[in-house]
């Protein structure tokens, strides 16, 4: 329920805090007042529309608060959640907003700075406000189909349906995007075909052309490289012969005194060792080197015809010679996939038609459930129609299936139809109903589908315009009915009928103050008690001045209300 609203600098309104009681509220006083100030204001702190308008004269600015308290598994709460929005105490949110004169506006949700945009879908899911002109979610034909679904409680089914057509949609893309790639395919066989002949002839490996370049180097260098090879062999054997020989000859003569040495030869004679072990592992290595140089001067052009091979195939492919196997693959598949492609395209046609199948049984099985709750649906409404003096009228849920309509909630297309007067044809709610009819028409299906799919708070705005007497009395229990079953229900109204149904009254009124260029205009706000109530009530019914005999219909409305509210209660 809306808790607290707090207005500061808004037109009329200087300042404002207002404690809201749940059940049902209206709101009276005099034309002019200020009730629409009020709305707007609460609008403004609901993501409306900003308007500098607004803004108080003289005044930096214009601010309102609006405090709700809710259940803590509300909706909203997971939509907050989702945008990163921390709740300071479970199940109380708090919707802010500043409007400046010059038209710029600024939006807080529990004091944290959002887009407009997220303060108004919070606001959505918090309050529904109606009008005799605006019908808003209930007049909206693109609406129907969601509050059919919500009046019957297909979430679930929906849910299926939805995942339902998402699995269809992508087994469509698939089988789309393959035909695609194997018509471009089929369109490049003839060349894939000689490029793929192309790169397997030539057989590519990974790392080849670096090791070709390597070798022909080499083999460039060979004179170069074979000198001074044999410049390091001839130092080995310098002298009087080998130096490993000569060194092992001397550490042989060192071993022999190691032990009278006490230790002092051994560092000697194991770094000596450690050096002819490394001397054989470099006559070794210089072995393998000169043997790598000796080569057949054919081999020279063997490397560099391959070399030159790879380095232009891969210069045609725009690709480096390391990527030529790669490339043989991905070709080599493409040229696969088109040889194979009726097979792959079978397949996938199979996959589509299931999940078509799998697609059109759920949403076939949705709209039964929907073509029953829309004869209950309407039932329902023309149930609640005679009492609001539409008797003769007629309320439809029309339920049309096609399979051309098909999408993510079902196949079908809902429309509320109506007709005021008998043997008129059925046709849109917003443009058959005049606007007093539209409002009972409205008032109606919210009736019926306030138990489900609707937000906490409903604000109906002068819906009682133009009716009088019983109608009004009608609908003021209605909205009654709908405050019992749970929800808040706030009415600005001028019909007494309405206000004496109401838990809460609040007056709104308008004072001036000062002398001058001092003098100021001013929107109140009172609560009514018992006998405040009753002589607004009074002021109500009288056209001019209050009677005593006014005074005692507003007593009388006041008291069949307590009558009927004990009725009930027993």
């Amino acid at each position: 329920m809306l808790q607290h609203l707090s207005i500061r600098n808004v037109v009329l309104i200087e300042a404002l805090e207002l404690e809201l009681a749940p059940g049902m509220t209206v709101l009276t006083g005099e034309t002019g007042a200020g009730k629409s100030i009020l709305l707007d204001a609460l609008g403004l702190a609901l993501g409306a529309r900003g308007d500098a308008s607004l803004v108080r004269a003289g005044a930096e600015r214009a601010s309102v608060s609006a405090t709700f308290e809710l259940p803590v598994n509300h909706p909203v709460f997971t939509l907050l959640a989702e945008h990163d929005i921390e709740i300071e105490e479970p199940g109380r949110l708090m919707l802010r907003r500043v409007q400046r004169p010059d038209g710029g506006t600024r939006a807080w949700i529990e004091g944290q700075a959002v887009p407009v945009s997220l303060l108004r879908r919070a606001g959505q899911a918090l309050v529904e406000i109606h009008g005799q002109h605006e019908a808003r979610a209930l007049m909206d034909e693109t609406r129907h189909l969601a509050l059919l679904d919500a009046f019957a409680g297909l979430e679930e089914e929906r849910r299926e349906v939805a995942a339902r057509w998402r699995a269809w949609q992508a087994a469509r893309r698939e089988l789309e995007s393959l035909r695609a790639e194997l018509a471009q395919a089929e369109r490049e066989r003839e060349w894939l075909e000689h490029v793929v002949a192309e790169l397997e002839e030539l057989s590519p490996e990974p790392g080849e052309e670096e090791a070709l370049a390597v070798r022909r180097a080499q083999m460039m260098h060979a004179e170069q490289f074979a000198e001074a090879l044999s410049a390091m062999r001839s130092a080995l054997v310098e002298g009087s012969g080998p130096v490993a020989g000569r060194i092992a000859g001397a550490l042989r003569k060192l071993e022999r005194q190691r032990e009278q040495a006490s230790g002092l030869f051994d560092p000697v004679c194991e770094a000596f060792d450690r050096v002819l072990v490394e001397l054989a592992e470099a006559e070794r290595l210089l072995d393998e080197a000169q043997a790598a140089l000796e080569f057949d001067p054919a081999e020279l052009e063997k490397v560099e015809e391959r070399l030159f091979a790879l380095r232009d195939v891969a210069r045609k492919h725009r690709v480096q010679p390391d990527d030529l196997p790669g490339l043989l693959e991905e070709l080599s598949g493409r040229l696969a996939a088109v040889q194979g492609g009726d097979a792959a395209i079978a397949e996938r046609e199979r996959a589509a038609r299931e999940a078509r199948t799998h697609y059109l049984e759920a949403a076939e099985a949705l709209s039964a459930l929907r073509r029953r709750a829309a004869e209950e649906l309407a039932t329902r409404v023309m149930a609640e129609l005679p009492p609001l003096k539409l008797e003769h009228a007629r309320f439809q849920t029309a339920v049309e299936s096609a399979e051309e309509l098909a999408g993510p909630e079902g196949m079908d297309r809902v429309e509320f139809l109506v007709a005021t007067n008998p043997g008129q044809p059925a046709g849109a709610l917003a443009k058959i109903a005049s606007g007093g009819e539209l409002s009972r028409f409205m008032l109606a299906l919210k009736v019926v589908l306030a138990a489900r799919g609707s937000a906490p708070v409903l604000i109906f705005d002068e819906i009682d315009t133009g009716v009088g007497g019983a109608v009004a009395a009608a609908m003021g229990e209605r909205l009654r009915r709908l405050a019992a079953s749970g929800l808040q229900v706030l009415a600005v109204t001028h019909s007494p009928q309405v206000a004496a149904r109401a838990d809460v009254q609040l007056r709104i009124a308008k004072e001036v103050s000062g002398a001058g260029e001092e003098r100021a205009t001013r929107t109140r706000v009172e609560a009514l008690d018992a006998a405040s109530r009753r002589e607004e009530i009074a002021r109500m019914l009288s056209a001019h001045d209050i009677t005593e005999e006014a005074r005692a219909q507003a007593a009388r409305l006041l008291g069949e209300t307590t009558q009927d509210v004990s009725e009930q209660g027993g």
